[in-house]
């Protein structure tokens, strides 16, 4: 018994410093694009779903059907969520493709039926998963607020769901909102219109832009046109060069006729 005791003793720290090692020299690759081998994510799926569970088990939960909280909890959701955990009719965007581990889409399973667990996992967040500890800046109520609104998203329709975020009072938590990147309706018919938008804007300027140029060139052909006008400008003078020659007096002569004949013309 002893022996096989010293045995696992040994394997194990042979086994912790080869990781170390491998570690220590790069050997890891913490890529988001180069996924856990099956086990390794398996592990670390448990050791997350275990420690949310343990850490949650004694939190009380309030009335969730309790609608000025659900209609907090949709203008939160929709300003701070969508763009991981998406919505009804909100496609996957640029953000929930990259991350990994991938975000649930919370639009299909809502808390999953763990409110408690879902608290705990807004407020605190999950380490090296991208998923924030918004307790940070919002009180326990406005995350009540997200849970009981969650309960309820498996439910909604887009229609619905726009409406109820419509009726709500948008990113409010009671102070320090910042500015959110909203990514509704980016991945779908909404994106098409918002960068035709921006399409249309680029080729507002480059249309602007050709008609000034047009303009120039139109100022310059009438200006061309205008040096053309003064029969004394040479070919290439500008304007200006012409209207300072026109300025400047030609010198006064004398014609008179010599006995053979010719006139000659004398310059003063």
């Amino acid at each position: 018994m002893k022996r096989t005791i010293k045995t696992l003793v040994a394997a194990s720290i042979v086994g912790g410093a080869a990781a170390t090692a491998g570690a220590y020299f790069g050997l890891v690759n913490v890529g988001a694009d180069d996924p856990h081998l099956p086990a390794m994510y398996a592990f670390l799926s448990m050791a997350r779903d275990r420690s949310i569970e343990v850490r949650s088990r004694d939190i009380q939960v309030p009335d969730l059907d309790d609608q000025e909280l659900i209609r907090a909890g949709a203008g939160n959701y929709n300003s701070m969520c969508i763009g991981c955990h998406l919505a009804p009719g909100v496609a996957a965007t640029e953000l929930s493709q990259a991350l990994y581990p991938a975000p649930p889409n919370l639009a299909e399973i809502g808390v999953d039926g763990n409110p408690a667990a879902a608290f705990w996992t807004i407020k605190h967040g999950i380490k090296a998963s991208g998923m924030p500890a918004w307790g940070k800046s919002m009180a326990d109520p406005y995350i009540w607020g997200m849970v009981a609104f969650l309960q309820k998203l498996p439910e909604l329709d887009p229609r619905e769901y726009r409406a109820l975020v419509a009726s709500s009072g948008g990113h409010q938590h009671g102070g320090g909102e910042s500015d959110m990147h909203n990514h509704e309706g980016q991945h779908g018919g909404a994106s098409d219109d918002h960068h035709a938008g921006e399409m249309a804007g680029m080729s507002h300027h480059d249309e602007a832009a050709d008609d000034h140029h047009a303009g120039e060139a139109a100022g310059a052909s009438h200006h061309d046109a205008a040096v053309d006008h003064h029969g004394d400008a040479t070919p290439g003078a500008s304007h200006h060069d012409t209207q300072i020659a026109a300025e400047v007096p030609k010198p006064a002569t004398t014609i008179h006729l010599h006995a053979d004949g010719k006139e000659h013309v004398h310059a003063h």
